[in-house]
Formats: C-alpha cells, sequence, structure tokens
C-alpha cells in the first residue's frame, strides 16, 4: 500500500503538449508509472509518449478513468486549469507550476478543497511512491521502497534526507511535497493522517522550514500518532526577514515563523527532532528500533 498514489493509479499529465509536461510524461513511461494520458486544448488526438492527448479533463477522464493528475500549464492559465482539474472529479492533482499570483492560489485551493480535490502545490515537487508510482520531479534512481514516509516543503531538500535513509539501509514508503508557495492546498497534518492509516509505514520524517505555521499543528498531530515522527526544521541560522529560496520561507518578526519554535513545538509535544540533517538516518534507525521494542 502508499498514499495518494500507487500501481493502482491513472495519471493524466496537463499540459502534456509543452515541453515541461512531456518531459514528465516520457519520465513517467520509462519508469513504469501509470500514466494513461494527457490534456491539452486543440490537441485532442495526437500522441506523446506513447498515450493519447484529449481537449479536455473531462474528456480524459471519461475515457480513461484517471484519478489523479500532474498540472503542468503556464500561470496565466493555471486558475482556469485547475477549476476544469475539479469539474472533472479528479481526487487528487499535483501543481507543478510556481509563480502563482496569490489570490488564484487562494481561490483554487479553496475550490478544490470544498470540492474534494486534493491539491499539493502550488510550487510542489510532487509525490512519489517508489516502484509504484511517480508523480514528481524526484529522480527514480535516487529512490527505493521502504516503510518510511517523507513529507516535506522542498523537493531539494528532500534528496539530502533520502541520501542519509540510504546509507542506514532504509527506504521510502512514500514521498508528498507539499509546495514552497505561501499559499498552498495540503498541509502537513492532512498527511500525516494519510500516513498513519498506512500500514506500510513505519515512521514519517517531517522537513519543515522558516516562514509560516504549518508545523504546529502538525506538532500536536503528532503527538496522537502511534506512528512516530522525526522532525527536521531547515534553515535555523536564516537571518530575520530573508527569504531563504520558497516564497513562504521568510523569517519574519512572529516568533512563532523562526524554525527554533518549530523545533521546540515538536520537542514539547513529545517528538524526536533533528539538528542537523545528517542526524536524520541514525535517529529514525534509533526511533525505530525503541518503537519495535515498546510493542514487543
Amino acid at each position: 500500500m502508499s498514499i495518494l498514489v500507487g500501481s493502482h493509479s491513472k495519471i493524466l499529465v496537463q499540459g502534456i503538449t509543452g515541453q515541461t509536461g512531456r518531459l514528465f510524461a516520457e519520465k513517467m513511461i520509462a519508469g513504469g508509472t501509470p500514466l494513461v494520458g494527457g490534456v491539452t486544448p486543440g490537441k485532442g488526438g495526437s500522441v506523446v509518449a506513447g498515450v493519447p492527448v484529449f481537449d479536455s479533463m473531462r474528456e480524459a477522464v471519461e475515457a480513461t478513468g484517471a484519478d489523479a493528475v500532474l498540472c503542468c500549464i503556464a500561470p496565466a492559465y493555471v486558475l482556469d486549469g485547475m477549476y476544469e482539474v475539479v469539474d472533472a472529479g479528479i481526487p487528487l492533482a499535483v501543481l507543478y507550476i510556481e509563480n502563482i499570483p496569490v489570490h488564484d492560489a487562494i481561490r483554487m485551493c479553496a475550490y478544490a478543497k470544498a470540492r474534494g480535490t486534493r491539491l499539493l502545490g502550488p510550487n510542489s515537487a510532487g509525490t512519489v511512491s517508489p516502484g509504484r508510482a511517480n508523480m514528481s520531479d524526484l529522480n527514480d534512481a535516487n529512490l527505493r521502497p521502504g516503510r518510511i514516509g517523507i513529507v516535506s516543503k522542498s523537493g531539494t531538500l528532500t534528496y539530502e534526507v533520502i541520501d542519509e535513509l540510504h546509507r542506514h539501509g532504509m527506504g521510502e514508503s512514500t514521498v508528498v511535497c507539499l509546495g514552497g508557495d505561501r499559499v498552498i492546498g495540503t498541509d502537513y497534518a492532512e498527511v500525516l493522517d494519510l500516513f498513519e492509516a498506512d500500514p506500510e509505514t513505519d515512521l514519517v520524517i517531517l522537513i519543515g522550514e522558516p516562514g509560516g505555521g504549518l508545523e504546529y499543528p502538525a506538532a500536536a498531530k503528532a503527538a496522537t500518532m502511534r506512528t512516530p515522527v522525526v522532525a527536521y526544521i531547515t534553515g535555523q541560522a536564516s537571518p530575520q526577514d530573508a527569504r531563504m529560496g520558497h516564497a513562504g520561507a521568510v523569517v519574519g518578526e512572529d516568533v512563532r515563523s523562526r524554525p527554533q519554535s518549530k523545533m521546540q513545538a515538536f520537542a514539547s509535544a513529545g517528538g524526536v527532532v533533528a539538528q542537523r540533517v545528517t542526524d536524520i538516518g541514525a535517529l529514525v534507525a534509533h526511533t525505530l528500533a525503541r518503537a519495535q521494542t515498546r510493542s514487543s
């Protein structure tokens, strides 16, 4: 089992005839991801990477039974594109595109949530269950099937954590990248709920960052979970008011935006907190061993 995507998924690429969409489609097919088609208005009837192209999301869903979509369309068209995705009844959408106007992001996230579509992004690196389905820009060669879940905003930092896991002989059940923009469709706590219900995830690594406050409800959620959570908050030396890569990663005057406050929240909730990314592998191994001892 996996969360969000797996070998059972039927995936579309919205904007499949564009450069980014075509590259994703070719990568998915090469890696064995269950891609069933793509959508570009006016290009219906053509073929990309061996899968059919449709003129609309609704037409594509009716023809393929698709239940997930990777959105690779230009920012100017994203709002209408997301409305189309939601109206077609697709339960999962990954919005890879960044630089989306904040008001558009607010509208599309609210629209998706109200109508039952889970949205990762904007500016999400995607989600992947290694060996089953890859709806992300993470390279299959750098992934290994396993029993550790990862939820993060950053795709780049996720690679560092994955490398730590592999050095300790562990792999990933599912990796979920929420997106680095200020307004995103899914938060940490929602993903922790999904991992808690997954019998093939033994532990979750949560990667937080400066700015915002999504880590606080996640810390409260982690305190109630049977599945252990190891938290790492990057940017611990971030200067105030400096943007650290993502649009949402800014340490402001509010003390709750600071990495140290977020680390304290997880520690106060009884969580395991990594001080450095290089501590994560050993902490995960130790936490798993302790959990197994308690259950035996």
